[in-house]
């Protein structure tokens, strides 16, 4: 028994020494293969301040990294929204000077035909053309730009206009609010050349608050204390003579009263043929473009017909008008006759436009063009027609002018609510007239 349990132990300890061995030739083995990786890889050592692989700082660089990985993740993301604003906003200003090398690009094309014809008419005599193919001079040429006139003007005019006109309007601190409504309805367009000439200085500080660009003109007694003060007729009478040294100046004017909404860009809708393009008051086609008005006078007898011609009134609220001598005296003559007695703007504008040459008076040789009553649509045409009119009412105006109602604020931020937000009973719970 003692024999066989001696011999027992003996081959246990004979198989432990040969598992150590073996585990520890293993680990030989591996230190080895660990040994040339190592030998492979860092040749210099691992710690050596020369190691390619590995510096003194190696550690304190990876521990830093890994705690700012989140942070610089997070000023990635930041810095890769502020470029996709930037670039938005970039490219909404690039946008908008194609718009305004386009609008350029137009104005000369139509500046080169006027030309033609101006060189045709006022170059050499020349003999009559074939029946139906003679067409006289509408155009007239513009005056030689005099700097002179206004240096402070010119020098804003020329940031401010493009192709050489501009929206101009007039106000003071009376029109406040509406002329708010106005220059948000031109800036929602994007047209970015217009002008408010300020009469006082709260208007100047408003507009200069809202990026509104504003001309405050030097002081003038005779003009300041009208404009400070004065209502709505009486400002619209002072644009006669501030007008002047805009077309002296070689700028064309879109000449606007603030009650006034733009839903396009009107720019874009002028003919530019005439010295003189206006709205009209007009509320259909006769009225708008004129018709033969036959007057009854029985006791004539066989003559008892009288043919008379008729066209309601251009509206000297909105009118587009070019830098040329019949336009300039058009300005001369409607200021000198206001300044000389208590007359309405409207109706002298009218009269010096329309009254032809007789005895005692010589005319105004003015060409002059109607703009499109449903695209400069008047007050009265809205909301006595086009408002109950299913086909009318998918016409979207260039401009509505609220002229025919003393309500204006209101009905102003209707017209707004019904073209530019869709509200389409915004126009329901105003009367056609004016209660």
């Amino acid at each position: 028994m003692i024999g066989r349990r001696d011999g027992a132990l003996m081959r246990n300890n004979s198989s432990n020494q040969s598992l150590l061995k073996s585990r520890i030739a293993i680990a030989i083995a591996i230190g080895m293969f660990l040994g040339c990786i190592f030998a492979f890889f860092f040749p210099h050592g691992i710690f050596s301040s020369n190691s390619p692989h590995f510096d003194h700082n190696h550690l304190t660089r990876s521990i830093s990294q890994v705690v700012s990985t989140s942070c610089e993740s997070s000023d990635s993301l930041n810095m890769l929204k502020a470029e996709f604003v930037a670039a938005s906003e970039k490219n909404a200003e690039l946008k908008k000077q194609v718009n305004v090398l386009i609008e350029k690009l137009r104005l000369a094309e139509q500046g080169k035909d006027h030309a033609e014809k101006q060189v045709l008419v006022l170059g050499e005599p020349h003999k009559a053309g074939p029946f139906g193919t003679v067409q006289g001079l509408r155009t007239n040429p513009t005056v030689v730009p005099d700097d002179s006139v206004n240096p402070r003007l010119a020098n804003i005019l020329e940031k401010i206009a493009v192709g050489k006109e501009l929206i101009v309007a007039l106000a003071n601190s009376n029109v406040k609010d509406m002329l708010e409504v106005w220059f948000k309805s031109i800036q929602k367009v994007g047209i970015p050349n217009y002008l408010v000439v300020a009469l006082d200085d709260e208007i100047a500080k408003f507009c200069e608050s809202n990026d509104v660009p504003v001309y405050k003109r030097d002081p003038d007694k005779g003009i300041d204390s009208v404009g400070k003060t004065g209502g709505n007729h009486a400002v619209s009478g002072l644009k006669f003579h501030i007008l002047r040294e805009f077309l002296q100046l070689g700028y064309s004017v879109l000449l606007s009263d603030v009650d006034i909404v733009y839903l396009q860009n009107p720019f874009h809708y002028l003919y530019r043929d005439s010295d003189v393009e206006s709205m009209s008051d007009g509320h259909n086609n006769m009225t708008a473009y004129g018709y033969n008005d036959v007057f009854d006078e029985p006791a004539m007898g066989w003559a008892r017909y009288a043919h008379t011609m008729r066209i309601w009134v251009y509206n000297s609220g909105f009118f587009y008008i070019r830098p040329t001598i019949p336009s300039i005296e058009l300005l001369d003559r409607v200021a000198n006759r206001l300044s000389r007695g208590n007359a309405w703007d409207q109706a002298v504008f009218n009269e010096e436009l329309f009254f032809p040459s007789h005895p005692g008076y010589d005319g105004l040789y003015a060409s002059r063009r109607t703009m499109d009553f449903y695209l400069f649509m008047n007050s009265k045409v809205l909301f006595k027609t086009v408002r109950k009119n299913a086909n009318l009412r998918k016409i979207k105006p260039v401009i509505v002018h609220i002229n025919y109602h003393p309500d204006k604020l209101p009905r102003m931020q209707a017209v707004v609510e019904f073209y530019v937000n869709g509200k389409q009973d915004a126009l329901s719970s105003f009367p056609d007239g004016s209660e």
